[in-house]
């Protein structure tokens, strides 16, 4: 019969769980002798068949929470949520694991979901009829990133985007967004903000680019966003910047020198 831990309460991981510990770990944590439960209550015991506790399933839940506790102080930082309302928008949100090199978004395909990075960095760029590639977007923890032309509008996306390191995103969907847009002016004014701020964001960027050139557009990229040149590849800062990457290389070298 299964064995309920008395440490582990449904406030600690939000739900009654059952937690197992194979017979190998408790092995290497017991050495064959008797047993105490790994979360330091009192309970004790001698036949390694009957401990159902899972120290990975533990991690598992309790880095879940960590990971929702981010987005929740973002969303908080914009709008204030009663409790409830903060849950149900929440609710919403599906966590996705992503590998180095995999893609979330491909061409010719509805972009589903807009995606809050928690974990790791992030590209979107398009490919012109030549083969060029041109980065439009980059996004690390913090930020937020989708085809959005293709997500707000639910047509083809035009986008590549793509995992440049491994990570963890917190996704919702386009039909639960206008739900929860309809649902209350708290959940529209939170999406409005974000609208506002990608659209100042794009126009700087368009500014930038007709009024500054290489090495400044550079300067500027680095005053705002160090963090992220060093983790994306030089090819990807360089087609993001408009120039080529042996043009970047050389403005790097004589930042260093300077």
């Amino acid at each position: 019969m299964p064995f309920k831990c008395n440490s582990i309460k449904d406030s600690d991981y939000g739900s009654d769980i059952t937690l197992i510990l194979d017979r190998k770990r408790l092995s290497r944590i017991d050495h064959g002798r008797k047993a105490v439960c790994p979360t330091k209550c009192s309970a004790k015991w001698s036949n390694p068949n009957l401990l159902l506790i899972n120290l990975d399933q533990i991690l598992t839940i309790s880095i879940y929470k960590m990971n929702k506790e981010s987005l929740k102080e973002h969303i908080l930082k914009k709008v204030q949520f009663s409790d409830e309302e903060l849950e149900v928008f929440l609710s919403y949100f599906k966590e996705k694991k992503v590998k180095k090199k995999q893609f979330i978004i491909l061409p010719g395909s509805v972009a589903k979901y807009r995606s809050y990075v928690v974990k790791g960095a992030f590209r979107a760029y398009v490919i012109d009829d030549e083969g060029s590639e041109h980065t439009i977007q980059f996004a690390i923890e913090d930020w937020w990133i989708s085809d959005y032309n293709s997500y707000i509008l639910q047509q083809p996306a035009t986008m590549f985007v793509v995992a440049l390191e491994d990570g963890m995103v917190f996704q919702i969907d386009h039909e639960s967004e206008e739900k929860l847009k309809a649902a209350g002016h708290r959940y529209e004014t939170f999406f409005r903000i974000m609208a506002e701020r990608s659209a100042a964001y794009h126009q700087r960027r368009v500014i930038s680019n007709l009024t500054q050139n290489a090495e400044q557009r550079y300067v500027g990229f680095m005053e705002r966003y160090a963090s992220v040149a060093y983790r994306v590849p030089q090819y990807a800062l360089a087609s993001y910047l408009g120039m080529t990457t042996q043009f970047l290389s050389k403005i790097r070298s004589k930042s260093l020198k300077s």
